[in-house]
């Protein structure tokens, strides 16, 4: 069985699948950390994660793997590097090359074969699995998005700097010529504005127990 979220960043799809994942028992899986690792390779290795073909190229180097969600880069895990403003910045720019995301979602197919699966991304049911068994799509306000990233990071940028961040990927993502963001036909939208974690998991169940 596949599980399946969509949002824009800051809507709580991490937090949340992860929590469905081991609620239910089954495997949790981003799609966007892909992104998030590549972005994290490139600036490791000094290049620049907005040369498309260089990303592309080192992206073929390495090997991605998961385990209990958490992203490893050749046998090591980094799950705890992925979400540094650094890599925030670039990782929207680097997942917009058509090429990585087909070069992603092919590594994601195979992961999630034969699997029960909570998985989340920005095209997650829409272009990734949009047969899943169960489609859900995460939104919140650009301003609530941003304050939860501002406190995760508190010593990073300001929180003005955290929501012109978050103004500018949702263009972006709303934008891409592959694997836009938008809400997929069967989706179950719901607004965790504000809405605790506990309260959106007990919506999804309550969606699929309907």
């Amino acid at each position: 069985m596949i599980i399946a979220i969509d949002g824009p960043a800051g809507s709580g799809k991490s937090t949340i699948a992860r929590m469905l994942a081991k609620e239910l028992g089954y495997y949790f899986l981003n799609t966007g950390s892909f992104y998030r690792a590549y972005t994290l390779a490139q600036l490791e290795k000094g290049l620049d994660p907005r040369d498309a073909d260089s990303v592309l190229e080192n992206a073929k180097k390495i090997t991605i793997s998961v385990s209990n969600g958490d992203i490893h880069i050749n046998g090591v895990d980094v799950e705890d590097r992925l979400h540094t403003p650094e890599v925030d910045r670039f990782c929207s720019p680097v997942s917009a090359d058509p090429r990585l995301r087909e070069y992603v979602n092919t590594q994601v197919r195979a992961l999630a074969k034969g699997m029960n699966i909570v998985t989340e991304g920005r095209d997650t049911t829409t272009v990734i699995f949009p047969d899943a068994d169960y489609k859900f799509y995460f939104d919140a306000s650009a301003e609530i998005r941003a304050k939860r990233r501002y406190e995760e990071h508190p010593d990073g940028p300001d929180y003005q700097s955290v929501l012109d961040e978050i103004n500018k990927r949702d263009e972006r993502d709303r934008n891409k010529a592959v694997g836009a963001l938008k809400i997929a036909d069967g989706a179950i939208y719901i607004d965790t504005t504000y809405l605790t974690i506990k309260q959106v998991c007990e919506k999804v169940l309550e969606a699929m127990n309907s």
